[in-house]
């Protein structure tokens, strides 16, 4: 039996991306001829997800798991809506989910993690995009975690229990009632899946995003034909106002219109007679900031049976 080394088996992973045991079971079959292993993957169907990773995913899963004083949101991408309903699919998901809850929000760092399978979530990644048939990704993942109080978690889009469309974790500190800070965080859930805040707080909001605004903002002022110290005026009214509309706790309570959602949370604290803060939040949206390619149907069909458009 040749030797098969553990550089042979990562060079054809890269060039299969088939898993790592099958890869050396494919080499092991063949003694250790790369191209003939390559070929024993592809009969085996396992050569697959190497043609399908450059396929656009931005179909896919939310997940949210929380565990007393802790939450995790993970999105995982596929090329259709249809695998979503996938039961394959969804248990992937819901594992990642809990050990991503365990273990934490890097990505890299969690795609190494073992699944209860004994595998790891790498591995059972690349082994589903196979037996699936289309292209998946583990794009992101957050835990929150507070010390003291809850993190409550809201499904917006529920296809399966914890699983949808856009995931929202609520993380709140204090020593109120469980009662309290569910229906507290209940109601900032709902508004943070509505309102889609970029930031907690003013101070938190990516400063590239402000300057591009400054930019337009002064473009858009400049027009006006006002001085110059209008103009300026003008501007940092503008930035004013995107921070206020885009930072969580001073955008308006998506159910009254009017009280700001600091206040809210004030008012929640003074009701339960203790203090409560809102530390943090997560709001996962399938597919945000995912560019999808344009599909042309007909063309497509016509590709695959080799009759030009027209005929």
């Amino acid at each position: 039996m040749a030797d098969i080394t553990a550089a042979m088996v990562k060079d054809l992973r890269e060039k299969s991306g088939a898993g790592m045991m099958d890869c050396k079971k494919a080499l092991n079959e063949t003694a250790g001829d790369m191209d003939a292993a390559l070929d024993w993957l592809r009969t085996k169907g396992l050569a697959a997800a190497q043609k399908k990773s450059s396929r656009t995913a931005a179909e896919g899963l939310i997940g949210i798991a929380v565990s007393g004083t802790k939450g995790a949101a993970v999105e995982v991408n596929s090329e259709t809506d249809f695998v979503a309903k996938n039961d394959q699919f969804q248990q992937f998901v819901r594992e990642v989910t809990q050990i991503a809850l365990a273990t934490g929000g890097d990505v890299e760092a969690l795609k190494a993690e073992t699944m209860p399978s004994g595998t790891s979530v790498a591995e059972v990644l690349t082994n589903n995009i196979a037996t699936i048939g289309e292209n998946q990704s583990l794009r992101r993942a957050k835990r929150l975690e507070v010390s003291q109080g809850a993190v409550v978690p809201y499904v917006h889009t529920q296809q399966a229990p914890g699983l949808g469309k856009i995931g929202v974790l609520v993380a709140l500190e204090s020593d109120a009632s469980n009662e309290v800070l569910q229906t507290l965080g209940k109601h900032l859930a709902m508004h943070i899946a509505a309102a889609f805040p970029k930031a907690l707080n003013e101070a938190d909001l990516d400063e590239a995003e402000i300057e591009r605004e400054r930019a337009i903002a002064a473009e858009k002022a400049g027009e006006s034909g006002k001085p110059a110290d209008i103009v300026a005026k003008m501007v940092e009214g503008s930035i004013a106002k995107y921070r206020k509309e885009h930072a969580l706790v001073s955008q308006l309570f998506v159910m009254d219109g009017k009280t700001k959602i600091s206040d809210v949370v004030a008012k929640a604290g003074k009701d339960a007679g203790t203090t409560i803060v809102l530390k943090d939040y997560v709001r996962f949206q399938l597919g945000e900031g995912i560019e999808k390619e344009a599909s042309d149907f007909a063309a497509e069909v016509a590709a695959v049976s080799g009759v030009p458009q027209g005929q």
